[in-house]
């Protein structure tokens, strides 16, 4: 997850008490460390373009900063009031970088999730589990899990994919097996058409009858 958006009643709390779970987790080979170095290295200098930019564009780091990059390592970065223009926000940064957004409500939330190019996965916390379905549905990213961050790898029947620039296609379940095929479709003449409307030399009174079938099937008259 790279960007948070937190309704404005439980957002100071949230961040609070984000801040106390990250401020413990460091990076590192050896048994104690929260998890490891950036797999890529270049990945470390999109990280470092991304936090600057973002603090340049009036954004605030609560937990971390500049120099939480430590080539190999990231240490944890959390950053608060970044404008929805900034590339930390509207581009991937795979790092361990998160923004925190308040929101007015889950709809101003979802709205701004949406406003991103990219729509991999996401996820919605909320209470109402009928308010929770209705915003992943609203999501345009290719996969939502409720109250939980990655349910949706954990059911191999479920397609795994994207949309906008996070690609297109998918891998598991039936819309998987789709990606090995193409579809074709094929018709058979099996009685003569009662309107010759295909050639040039079609009659008026072919025209006349298709019109009055149109009306009788939708009601209207089509001209």
């Amino acid at each position: 997850m790279e960007r948070v958006y937190v309704v404005d009643a439980v957002y100071h709390t949230f961040l609070e008490k984000l801040a106390e779970r990250m401020s413990g987790a460091r990076p590192g080979d050896d048994r104690e460390s929260a998890y490891g170095p950036m797999t890529r290295p270049a990945q470390a200098d999109v990280v470092e373009d991304h936090v600057a930019d973002a603090l340049a564009r009036g954004g605030r780091a609560v937990i971390g900063g500049m120099q939480s990059v430590r080539r190999p390592y990231v240490d944890p970065v959390i950053l608060t009031d970044v404008p929805e223009t900034s590339l930390a926000v509207q581009d991937e940064t795979f790092g361990p970088t998160l923004t925190v957004t308040k929101v007015a409500d889950l709809d101003e939330g979802v709205a701004l999730a949406n406003s991103s190019r990219y729509a991999l996965g996401s996820t919605v916390f909320v209470g109402s589990k009928k308010r929770g379905l209705a915003a992943a549905r609203a999501m345009r990213s290719g996969m939502t899990a409720i109250n939980s961050v990655l349910g949706f790898v954990t059911v191999p029947a479920l397609p795994f994919g994207g949309n906008g620039d996070s690609g297109f296609g998918r891998i598991h379940g039936p819309d998987g097996l789709r990606e090995f095929t193409r579809a074709k479709a094929i018709t058979r003449v099996r009685m003569r058409s009662p309107f010759n409307l295909t050639t040039l030399t079609r009659p008026d009174k072919d025209l006349k009858r298709l019109l009055a079938a149109a009306t009788l099937l939708h009601g209207k008259r089509y001209h």
